[in-house]
């Protein structure tokens, strides 16, 4: 029987119209835009001047404290402003602008196809490479991947798990990332192993990649202590807390972090991101972005150098189908919809979904009909309708003894629900209000 987690949990229609696209690298853009807030924690200060010429690799931003990440050049060329820019979203913050020139690469960057097997760096060396080469985690938190690897002294973690569930719909670039590059992410497991001093991994990954599967545990049998673990596909498997629990049967409790179980856990883009970080010499300057959606002319999997403009991007798939409705960075369930075309795209995009009209269109609301669906969905047993409510009425401090900083956002909830409420927008403008009363708590 696949293992799954046990609590809440939806099946939505999958919608992977990519599976079967290897991954296209596509030509060096003319411009890129590097935000210096692209990763969770303190924005990375600005080591560049307008006119500074830079290669692909090149550092151009340090990062600013523990929490944080450094930022390399993803194209040769010169720096040609530093200014505050908009994002996907509309907000605002300082970025670095290069104008391409050629393709030259730093020196130090090893670009040949061997594959580097052996690990000769010690613990602390490798988590030094992986903080130098500014690896942060794929699966769109962007937590700095070093930080992670060094979990507070009074946590021992005992094992490694890879996240290759690739979960949200539509999405696949994990799924073409497994199948081109199998061996460097068993490599990467290993490394990554070897850092946080642990002798067992467990990637799991989905039933619905049965190829990816195969191919991963076929190149596994090489290295001793990697499993490969078939997940029952299921939505939000991919969440930290769900992966532990379905993979070693244990659950996180509230407040708590994943690794008071024992578990760091790691994206599968990133276990590939630190096999070229320690065994390549390559920093973080490119990865695969899925572009999908029903109307689009050439969905796939695309590799990309960071900072390049999304516009430019869906353009290279096609441009936007004449019934475009709404643009989402990241997948239908948790990603956002995006209100400027020409931002860049950061180190956490995995995903740009373009949908038409009849997908992107809410349907009606009514009133909430008492039924508990969205009780049953939530994967973290809180109870959603009463946090939506108690947000709705601005009601926080309440909201917060029911735990709605516990919610994942993974929007279970509202796609479950029959009488279509809104209620992941309301958790969301509670949560955040919570958390603001939280920190200012904190100052006084």
């Amino acid at each position: 029987m696949l293992k799954t987690f046990r609590i809440g949990g939806i099946h939505p229609k999958e919608n992977k119209l990519t599976s079967q696209c290897p991954v296209t690298a596509i030509p060096v853009p003319r411009q890129v835009s590097l935000m210096l807030n692209q990763h969770i924690g303190a924005p990375a200060n600005c080591i560049v001047k307008k006119g500074d010429t830079v290669k692909v690799g090149t550092l151009i931003a340090e990062a600013n404290g523990f929490l944080s990440s450094n930022i390399h050049s993803p194209v040769s060329g010169t720096v040609s402003k530093i200014d505050k820019i908009a994002n996907a979203f509309g907000i605002y913050s300082q970025a670095i602008i290069i104008d391409t020139e050629g393709d030259d690469w730093e020196e130090y960057i090893d670009r040949t196809p061997s594959l580097e097997k052996e690990i000769t760096l010690s613990s602390n060396e490798i988590i030094q490479k992986i903080a130098q080469n500014g690896i942060v985690g794929l699966g769109g938190a962007t937590f700095p991947t070093h930080v992670k690897l060094t979990p507070p002294k009074e946590f021992k973690p005992t094992v490694l798990i890879v996240n290759a569930t690739e979960c949200e719909p539509y999405l696949t670039d994990d799924h073409a990332l497994m199948l081109e590059s199998p061996e460097q992410i068993i490599i990467g497991c290993h490394i990554l192993m070897k850092a946080i001093h642990v002798k067992q991994a467990y990637i799991g990954v989905e039933n619905n990649k049965r190829d990816a599967i195969a191919l991963l545990k076929k190149h596994a049998e090489k290295y001793p202590g990697i499993e490969i673990v078939p997940l029952r596909t299921r939505y939000p498997q991919g969440g930290e807390k769900q992966l532990i629990d379905a993979i070693l049967h244990k659950q996180v409790a509230n407040g708590a972090l994943p690794v008071s179980t024992g578990a760091i856990v790691q994206n599968v883009g990133t276990a590939f991101a630190v096999y070229e970080a320690v065994q390549k010499n390559k920093p973080l300057v490119e990865r695969i972005v899925t572009v999908t959606g029903d109307g689009v002319k050439q969905p796939g999997n695309y590799r990309i150098r960071l900072g390049m403009p999304i516009r430019e991007l869906i353009e290279i798939a096609g441009g936007l189908p004449s019934d475009s409705a709404k643009v989402i960075l990241g997948g239908p369930m948790m990603g956002k919809a995006v209100s400027n075309l020409d931002a860049p795209i950061p180190k956490g995009c995995s995903g740009i979904l373009i949908l038409n009209e009849a997908h992107a269109h809410r349907s009606e609301t009514s009133s909430c009909i008492r039924c508990g669906k969205c009780v049953s969905a939530c994967p973290m047993g809180l109870e959603p309708y009463l946090l939506a409510k108690l947000s709705e009425n601005h009601l926080f401090e309440r909201a917060e003894k029911e735990l709605i900083t516990a919610c994942l956002e993974c929007g279970c909830c509202a796609y479950s629900c029959p009488s279509n409420r809104p209620i992941l927008d309301y958790i969301r403008i509670g949560k955040n209000a919570v958390n603001q009363i939280i920190r200012s708590r904190k100052q006084s």
